[in-house]
């Protein structure tokens, strides 16, 4: 994806001023309500006329307001997603998949139905009437029908805004195998910061109608630690459980993890809390914990009273957050050798 946008837009007394050039296949909008996020994905998609600017998308002038053009949202081939699904009530789930597939240029649809079905789990969901689904089905139905258009880009605004943590986790991993598995770019628009790390790559941060900040969405993520209302979570992503006695087993680099917690076969992501690792000299000699992690200290970061020290462990890294009072006992620094000690029962599984 090669998207280039500078473009003005008056709505009352708000307005927005977006100007930002990325390249990239999965790339998030992120901002608190009301910062501009729909305002600019209505501008890409056609469905609101910037007062002034330019739209360009893979080469291909989509607004520009000194010659005139303005693409209808139908010509531009940017599909959207919505926070609600918008499916048609009296379509069954087929019907409504076939919608737009069936009005597509026969020369676009590079993408069949049934490799769609079967990565976003369709199947079973065919001959039934939109009105029996769930939350999380009703947005895998919508993001599929909006891909059976072939669209050069997918926008989706919100998506999973409205669901509770459980079913977020139930469609999160299949939209993930989808965009894995398929070649077309993503603009994930989102005011959560999980959804985003999960999600995304990188990231715009929109603030008061404006892309304040362009960013690797790891680094938003350790960032957005600095603030005092926010902490930071590692996301681990992890094997295949082994047993291990009571508890399970799961490769992470060159070591095992000991969690209580088995997850499913293939990959499971993890979370695990900054404040729940623990910073010794050395090996201690005894520990209830079941995790001991030889580390380098790579970086120490002070805000207030919390410190973030970032460890190499082996290939991977995680961060640790402890009290200045702390750091200055461990004696921390760069470079300095140090054991991180976790409990199994610290890790939450996510999905």
């Amino acid at each position: 994806m090669q998207l280039e946008v500078a473009v003005h837009k008056k709505l009352g007394p708000f307005s927005c001023n977006a100007e930002f050039s990325l390249t990239g296949r999965r790339v998030g909008i992120f901002g608190a309500s009301g910062s501009g996020k729909s305002t600019l994905m209505h501008m890409l998609a056609g469905l609101l006329k910037p007062d002034s600017g330019r739209i360009s998308l893979g080469g291909v002038t989509l607004f520009d307001s000194s010659t005139g053009i303005n693409l209808k949202p139908e010509k531009r081939r940017i599909g959207v997603v919505f926070q609600h699904a918008h499916l048609f009530p009296h379509m069954s789930v087929r019907r409504n998949l076939l919608y737009g597939w069936r009005r597509t240029p026969e020369q676009d649809r590079h993408l069949q139905p049934e490799a769609i079905i079967e990565v976003l789990g369709l199947e079973h969901l065919l001959d039934r009437g939109v009105g029996m689904l769930s939350g999380g089905e009703r947005q895998r139905v919508a993001l599929a029908r909006t891909v059976l258009t072939c669209p050069r880009l997918i926008l989706m605004d919100e998506p999973l805004t409205g669901l509770d943590e459980e079913l977020k986790f139930q469609i999160i991993p299949y939209l993930i195998k989808f965009f894995s598995t398929f070649d077309i770019p993503l603009l994930f628009i989102s005011h959560a910061l999980l959804e985003m790390r999960l999600m995304t790559e990188q990231v715009l941060v929109v603030e008061g109608g404006q892309v304040a900040k362009q960013m690797a969405t790891e680094e938003l993520a350790r960032t957005s630690w600095a603030t005092p209302r926010h902490g930071y979570a590692n996301l681990l992503r992890l094997g295949r459980p082994k047993p291990r006695g009571d508890l399970w087993a799961y490769q992470w680099g060159d070591m095992h993890l000991i969690l209580t917690e088995k997850g499913k076969d293939g990959e499971n992501i993890f979370e695990l809390d900054a404040r729940e690792i623990l910073l010794f000299k050395r090996h201690p000699e005894a520990t209830s914990a079941r995790n001991l992690l030889p580390c380098i200290v790579r970086k120490l970061f002070t805000v207030g009273n919390r410190v973030r020290v970032e460890l190499q462990c082996g290939p991977d890294q995680l961060i640790a957050q402890i009290v200045p009072e702390s750091m200055r006992e461990l004696e921390l620094a760069e470079g300095k050798e140090i054991v991180a000690v976790i409990k199994a029962s610290a890790f939450r599984r996510l999905m």
